[in-house]
């Protein structure tokens, strides 16, 4: 686009974007110079407008980074009032009232940043998106406004959509926060009666394990992390937020994590199944190789027959990454013609990492190249090669030319790997890096 160079040009223009949800068109607008805070005259401001439009997005965009500095004290309270009234009220509520339509509004979810999504509401000519709790919480951190943990628990678990840009919002800045003070304040709410605040906390956990926004503290937490979780595993109990304490202990370095699998191996809800072999698929330390141990097998060749295709593909993945046994081998066929696609994939990626190959897993792999699943047929071919079996050339050509959505796929060199390895003159690198 070409940009305005008339300062009023300019900001009629970005208040055109900020209406549209551009946030493209706002940013190359911001870099060439309009101005968020110019007054516009029903008295509003491009970054009132965005904050209003309920985007987390481009109220961030037009923010910047220097905000609470830049903004006078009034104008940062008139930009949080408008925020917390929106949010409070409800943004179909409030456009309701504002425009006086009659009627259902139309409701669309929309994708608002890389990994947050949104409800996009219309009703009565105007348009506006409902993560005003996401935005409250970005102007709230962005002013040094410490808001009450027990707020942005209820803002990050308002909604049950993980992927909520209020959800997203409240983590981000409870991981920033890194007092313990602040820990204990959220952890505290795993005991909280509403299942939907227990589940956000168990994400709460999760991004303090992970680690990604402190280091001075990090062992310390990651203790009290892992504590946390071995504590609740014991005493939770709904099914959807045991998933997610399960979940979130396959991430962790918790010995008692196998003895956890074992005993919620039979658990009746399926949600709770499919993250039990998660908990077997770890190594003790980094030099370390996993051996799994007669029951964890016992316990994986049961959950690969399981009536939930979930169940079956996770325990699929783990117990086909392993050298097979007997009791394995019988297993395998079923697995690689299975009627959910999800299972066959993860039999395949599994079976992709066991270098050394049994002859019968050769030839069952030999049969998956006739599959119609493109997707299929390279998983069945980049795990000949890593067996180095003297058939990849030809299970290569029956994958087919691939597409551009598997540039950078580990398993698409595999036949220009294969041919390294044995020494077949392969053409130079496809991928250098």
């Amino acid at each position: 686009m070409t940009e305005p160079t008339d300062p009023d040009e300019a900001v009629a223009a970005l208040c055109a974007a900020v209406a549209a949800y551009d946030q493209e068109a706002a940013r190359a607008l911001l870099e060439a110079g309009a101005d968020p805070d110019r007054v516009l005259p029903d008295g509003s401001t491009p970054l009132l407008r965005a904050v209003e439009g309920g985007s987390p997005a481009m109220a961030t965009a037009l923010l910047g980074h220097d905000a609470r500095p830049r903004l006078p004290e009034a104008e940062r309270g008139r930009l949080l009032d408008a925020a917390r009234e929106w949010y409070e009220e409800g943004a179909q509520e409030r456009l309701r009232r504002l425009t006086g339509a009659a009627g259902p509004a139309d409701v669309a979810w929309v994708t608002d940043s890389e990994y947050a999504t949104v409800p996009e509401i219309t009703l009565g000519g105007r348009r506006v998106r409902a993560g005003h709790g996401a935005v409250l919480t970005d102007l709230e951190w962005a002013f040094r406004v410490l808001a009450p943990v027990a707020e942005l628990v209820a803002r990050g678990a308002r909604s049950p959509r993980t992927e909520h840009v209020d959800r997203n919002a409240a983590l981000y800045v409870l991981s920033s926060r890194v007092s313990a003070q602040t820990w204990g304040q959220a952890v505290a709410f795993r005991h909280d009666p509403d299942p939907l605040r227990r589940a956000f906390v168990v994400d709460v956990v999760r991004y303090r394990l992970w680690g990604w926004f402190e280091t001075a503290h990090a062992g310390w937490y990651e203790k009290e992390c892992n504590r946390i979780l071995v504590e609740w595993e014991a005493e939770e109990t709904d099914a959807g937020v045991l998933g997610g304490v399960l979940e979130a202990l396959g991430e962790a370095e918790v010995p008692a994590r196998e003895a956890i699998g074992l005993r919620r191996a039979g658990h009746p809800e399926p949600g709770v199944r499919r993250w039990v072999p998660g908990l077997f698929d770890w190594w003790p330390s980094e030099d370390a190789t996993r051996v799994l141990s007669p029951e964890v097998r016992r316990a994986l060749r049961v959950l690969c027959r399981d009536e939930d295709g979930g169940v079956r593909a996770a325990a699929a993945g783990v117990l086909a990454g392993e050298e097979p046994q007997e009791e394995d081998l019988a297993l395998l066929p079923d697995l690689l013609r299975d009627p959910d696609p999800e299972v066959v994939l993860r039999t395949l990626r599994g079976l992709g990492s066991v270098t050394r190959g049994v002859p019968e897993v050769a030839e069952l792999l030999v049969r998956c190249l006739d599959s119609d699943d493109q997707e299929v047929r390279l998983g069945a071919a980049h795990c000949l090669a890593v067996r180095d079996d003297p058939r990849t050339p030809e299970a290569y050509a029956k994958v087919g030319p691939l597409g551009p959505e598997y540039e950078g796929d580990y398993r698409a060199d595999g036949l220009w790997r294969w041919k390294w390895r044995n020494m077949r003159d392969p053409e130079p690198d496809p991928d250098p890096s």
